[in-house]
């Protein structure tokens, strides 16, 4: 019997022009390159020029994505944004992508589940897909981190970046097994008792402010690599696989340490990890598309190939998707 199978037909990605390298930050705060090398394997960031915003990021990666698939933004019927930095309190970054991109019909809105944004996102767009709610989808994961940055918080502000990234996601027919090319399995997660580890220190309802990002690096780091773990061999379970058979492991780039440790943990192999932090930094959610998009275009990810998706965010939120591609 024949079933439903979201399947990935293009990426794109974008970062901006500005690059700030750890000794310039080094300039800013009490820090070297040394220093944020040895912890977070971290050397440089893209940071949005003024004036330039979430969906600004968001249009760039989505054309690209659109033109790797060779659709028109016409083919499109459903666009869903990832962010934590979204232009306006309301409405959605997502209508702003829609309405530059030309786009009258279907539905957009965003998904706000910060660092797992993308994996909640395309989860989401997987969903609508096996309902029939959705035929071809606009999965987009972009951020400005630069503007909820404590520029004078040396813990936090060197961990960070601005990017984007996007896929298109198309309903197709697979065989129901492990073999189908596209999504086989998604796995998502979240406990709020760990807000106060990892959270903005403003809001519309709480301060009227946008406020600044606040993090217990230690406390976040130790449950890392346990929530990551935990969501992964829950897709093992659901398919029989193992990581023996991962052709990639593109997780969420936000600290070389804790990749390193999740693929020593999950004994995947050091040369099937896809890793960008060092040049991107941790670009929250938009991050494995970015990662993903720089596989498929130099050529590694290829047809066939078993890739697994990954992120842990603020809340805490996790979750795994494991397709083929």
């Amino acid at each position: 019997m024949s079933v439903i199978r979201s399947i990935v037909t293009g990426t794109g990605s974008y970062l901006p022009e500005k690059v700030l390298s750890n000794s310039d930050l080094a300039q800013m705060v009490d820090t070297s390159d040394e220093w944020i090398v040895q912890r977070t394997g971290i050397e440089q960031r893209h940071v949005a020029a003024e004036g330039q915003v979430t969906s600004d990021l968001a249009v760039e990666a989505a054309l690209r994505a659109l033109e790797s698939a060779g659709r028109t933004a016409g083919d499109i019927d459903t666009i869903i944004l990832a962010t934590a930095t979204p232009d306006n309190t309301f409405p959605a970054t997502a209508v702003s992508v829609q309405a530059r991109l030309g786009i009258t019909h279907g539905f957009a809105f965003d998904v706000h589940a910060v660092c797992s944004g993308f994996v909640y996102a395309l989860t989401t767009a997987d969903a609508y897909i096996r309902s029939g709610l959705s035929k071809r989808c606009l999965v987009i994961g972009a951020e400005t981190f630069s503007r909820i940055l404590d520029w004078n918080d040396r813990t936090t502000c060197v961990l960070f970046g601005d990017g984007a990234g996007a896929v298109v996601v198309e309903a197709a027919e697979g065989a129901g097994t492990n073999a189908d090319t596209g999504i086989l399995t998604s796995h998502l997660r979240s406990d709020g008792r760990h807000k106060d580890k990892l959270f903005v220190d403003g809001g519309p309802s709480s301060t009227q402010t946008v406020g600044y990002l606040r993090m217990e690096g230690k406390e976040v780091f130790k449950h890392a690599v346990g929530m990551i773990t935990d969501v992964i061999e829950d897709a093992y379970k659901a398919t029989g696989l193992t990581s023996e058979d991962l052709t990639w492991f593109i997780p969420h780039q936000a600290n070389k340490r804790i990749i390193d440790a999740s693929a020593k943990k999950l004994k995947i192999a050091p040369e099937k990890v896809v890793t960008t932090v060092q040049k991107h930094g941790n670009t929250s959610a938009a991050s494995i598309p970015l990662a993903l998009d720089l596989a498929v275009r130099d050529g590694r990810v290829k047809k066939d190939n078993l890739i697994m998706l990954e992120a842990m965010g603020g809340g805490f939120t996790w979750g795994s998707v494991l397709l083929r591609w």
